[in-house]
C-alpha cells in the first residue's frame, strides 16, 4: 500500500467511537473462527478477538509484521483472495470480514468466489465498501479505490459467487457528505485528520439512530453473505 493509504489506516485507527459502532453492525453475523481480510494496521483486531479466533491476512508484508508482534490474533500472514494464495492450507472459516477492501481489487467477483471457498457451509461473508459511484473523487483516486459501489452491484455480485444475501444497507450518511466535499469539491488526497476527529465526537447520535433506522445514502455499504 503508498504512503496515502498508510497514512489513512493510521488515521482511521484514532476513530475508536467509529470502529466500535461499524463493529456492533457485524458483530452479530461473526462465528467462533473469523477471516479477516486486508486486516492492515489491525484496526479491529481487538474487537475481533473478543469474539472468536482471527486469522488475519494482508498482502502487504510490513502490516504482517506488526500483526504478529501484537498477539492478538492466533495467526496472521500473506494472503491475497484475488489470486487464491495464503500462507495458510486447507481452513475454512465460520466468517470472514473485508472492511474496505474489495474496492482496491481489480476483479473483486473473483475475490468474491475465492472467499466463499474459504468458509464453512452457513459461514457468513461481511463486507463493507463504499457506496454510490457518484462519490468517486480524489479522495478515492489516491487510496487507491478502482470503484465504489452500488447496493444492486454487491448484491449481484455476491450471488453469482454462490452466496445468499442476508442484510444489504446503507450506513453513515453523515460521513458520506464530508467525503463527497473533501473528495468530489474540495479535491483532497487524503482525510483530515482534524475533520476527523470532529466527525468521531459529533456524529455519534446520528451514528447510534442508524442502528435502528437505515438511512437513504451512505458512505457505505455493509453487505452480509
Amino acid at each position: 500500500m503508498d504512503k496515502v493509504g498508510e497514512e489513512t489506516l493510521k488515521i482511521m485507527k484514532q476513530a475508536e467511537w467509529y470502529n466500535k459502532w461499524i463493529f456492533s453492525l457485524i458483530k452479530k453475523h461473526l462465528g467462533q473462527s473469523i477471516l479477516e481480510i486486508g486486516c492492515g494496521l489491525g484496526n479491529f483486531e481487538v474487537l475481533l478477538s473478543n469474539i472468536g479466533r482471527v486469522i488475519g491476512i494482508d498482502i502487504e508484508e510490513k502490516y504482517v509484521t506488526l500483526l504478529k508482534k501484537s498477539g492478538k490474533y492466533e495467526s496472521a500472514g500473506f494472503g491475497n483472495i484475488e489470486s487464491d494464495k495464503y500462507f495458510f492450507r486447507n481452513k475454512t472459516f465460520d466468517s470472514a470480514v473485508a472492511l474496505n477492501v474489495l474496492e482496491h481489487i481489480d476483479n473483486d467477483e473473483k475475490a468474491f468466489k475465492n472467499t466463499n471457498k474459504l468458509l464453512k457451509t452457513k459461514g457468513k461473508l461481511i463486507v463493507l465498501s463504499p457506496a454510490h459511484k457518484w462519490a468517486y473523487g480524489t479522495l478515492d483516486k489516491f487510496l487507491g479505490h478502482v470503484r465504489r459501489y452500488t447496493k444492486v452491484e454487491l448484491t449481484r455480485k455476491l450471488e453469482s459467487s454462490g452466496f445468499g444475501v442476508v442484510e444489504v444497507r446503507y450506513v453513515n450518511w453523515l460521513g458520506l457528505l464530508g467525503w463527497y466535499v473533501n473528495g468530489r469539491l474540495l479535491k483532497k488526497r487524503i482525510i483530515p485528520e482534524n475533520q476527523l476527529s470532529i466527525f468521531d465526537k459529533i456524529s455519534r447520535p446520528f451514528l447510534l439512530l442508524e442502528k435502528f433506522i437505515e438511512p437513504p445514502f451512505g458512505l457505505s455499504i455493509l453487505i452480509v453473505g
